[in-house]
């Protein structure tokens, strides 16, 4: 077990280096925070020089490759570290010094168990591309063929396993400081996010997710995912079809090679809608660097080591909610909220209704090529402080996917709406999930399931009543021996220094 001094040293280098860009005012300023830790945030960052502009996404980068991932994770969580900061922690980019391809050699033949030679006649030595977590070279494969293999830094789960520890000791002290700290639930957030980690620290697990992917997709033809070789994929490498393609951030390349800008735009929203509404598994990683254009006009992506998944009822929640803002029934969306739990009921139905109305009106009235889904989520998401609502992290990621992909469809497409664009495909799914013949199916099924339950009623009640609101159990939290101060000064003022560095470290709960 790691020893205490050895998180708060790790902290104080994080701390440090978030100081001197800027990004410890924000804790400082929050009226949240408490004075103690305020006091130290000072403290932390005399001597350093700090910044005009915060520049959260650059401290991250400079901390390492745990902290970019940690980053991206709080870019979904607007909610804990505030619209600004969020929308800079979207920038962070991956790009990191390529290992030497020794190393990256030897990792490859170790993954796949032979040598280099038996799986492919040709690997080039300059990685295509070098992230947080892997990096992609093109190769060509015994049998001729041109693939992209991503494999795993060496030493990464050593870094990362690092890395988490101190941030989950970390999290349980800041939650020792009770208030809106505990009500964020800090140890949840590092445990989600340690969830994560561990999926993308296992390529065959992108690979399925890439897999099942794109066995949903054939019903959308213009959207392609690339084909996976099984026989040269393993926990630390992944091979994939090679796409030659341009990048859908390169709009002026994309109009030299005579795309169609706007059928890229209604393709990818199109394919999107279908991942989040239709099956409830989505590629929550829709940024331009990972999506392509292809000769034929397809639109295509990669890196697949971040999806969503929602189930059924929520996605029909999500969808009430979406349609009762945009046609003013408020009350409605109010109940939809207290029936799925997402508020305490010891708050009012009608309050609730009348701060969504704050969200809703707003958009009242405008034409619906004017209404921006992700902006509606975001306002819908702002309002959990004041109604005691637990955080809900599968809807969280829709919501920062949906204005992630909405960015990059309107970067194509400067008149595009995803509403609008897709809302013949809505108004169907819809009518098919909420119409009376779903409604009284949906009755029979419920109906004849409860009947087949009730023998194992008594002993399995806990199995078969899941958790309300469509959200997976929460993942376990690490068991951690936090410093509990008593009558020794010196140990309270121990774990107000970790509350702080730790709070600036998982940047600036609020």
């Amino acid at each position: 077990m790691t020893a205490t001094v050895t998180h708060l040293w790790r902290l104080f280098k994080w701390g440090r280096t978030l100081a001197r860009h800027g990004a410890l005012q924000g804790i400082e300023r929050d009226p949240l925070t408490p004075p103690n830790v305020r006091r130290l945030c000072r403290i932390a960052r005399i001597g350093a020089r700090v910044p005009a502009e915060v520049d959260y996404a650059a401290a991250l980068q400079e901390i390492g490759p745990a902290a970019i991932k940690l980053g991206q994770a709080l870019a979904t969580r607007p909610d804990l570290v505030g619209a600004a900061a969020a929308a800079n922690l979207l920038q962070l980019q991956d790009a990191l010094p390529p290992e030497p391809f020794a190393k990256i050699r030897a990792a490859i033949e170790a993954g796949l168990g032979g040598p280099l030679d038996q799986f492919f006649t040709e690997v080039d030595p300059e990685p295509v591309g070098a992230a947080s977590i892997a990096q992609v070279h093109r190769a060509v494969t015994t049998e001729g063929r041109t693939v992209a293999v991503k494999v795993l830094r060496p030493g990464i789960e050593d870094e990362f396993a690092r890395a988490i520890e101190t941030y989950e000791w970390a999290a349980a002290h800041v939650e020792l400081l009770g208030g809106e700290a505990e009500r964020l639930r800090p140890r949840m957030v590092v445990a989600y996010f340690k969830q994560w980690v561990r999926r993308e620290l296992d390529l065959t697990r992108e690979a399925a997710s890439a897999s099942e992917l794109k066995e949903n997709m054939l019903a959308e033809p213009g959207f392609h995912i690339p084909d996976i070789d099984w026989r040269r994929t393993s926990r630390r490498v992944m091979t994939l079809e090679w796409l030659d393609g341009i990048k859908l951030s390169k709009r002026d390349e994309l109009i030299a090679a005579g795309h169609d800008t706007k059928s890229l735009a209604a393709i990818l929203v199109r394919a999107f809608l279908r991942q989040a509404v239709v099956d409830g598994y989505f590629h929550a990683d829709l940024h331009q660097g990972n999506l392509f254009a292809l000769p034929d006009g397809r639109v295509a992506a990669i890196d697949f080591g971040i999806m969503g998944r929602i189930d059924r009822r929520a996605r029909v929640w999500l969808a009430e909610i979406l349609y009762g803002l945009i046609t003013g029934n408020y009350d409605r969306v109010a109940e939809i909220h207290f029936e799925a739990q997402y508020v305490p009921p010891h708050h009012s139905v009608a309050e609730f209704a009348t701060a969504l109305r704050a969200v809703g009106e707003p958009i009242r009235g405008l034409p619906v090529r004017e209404i921006s889904v992700g902006r509606m989520l975001e306002g819908l998401f702002a309002i959990t402080r004041d109604f005691d609502m637990p955080v809900q992290p599968h809807l969280l990621l829709l919501q920062k996917t949906m204005v992630m992909e909405e960015g990059v469809a309107t970067a194509l497409d400067p008149d595009i709406n995803m509403w609008e664009t897709s809302e013949p495909f809505l108004r169907d799914w819809m009518r098919t999930e909420l119409g009376p013949e779903a409604y009284y199916a949906d009755r029979i099924i419920d109906t004849v399931r409860a009947l087949k339950k009730i023998p194992q009623l008594i002993d399995r009640l806990d199995a078969y009543y899941p958790a309300a609101g469509g959200a997976p159990p929460p993942p376990p939290l690490a068991d951690i021996a936090v410093i509990r101060p008593k009558r020794s000064g010196a140990l309270l003022l121990v774990g107000l220094l970790a509350a702080a560095a730790g709070a600036a470290a998982m940047y600036f709960i609020r």
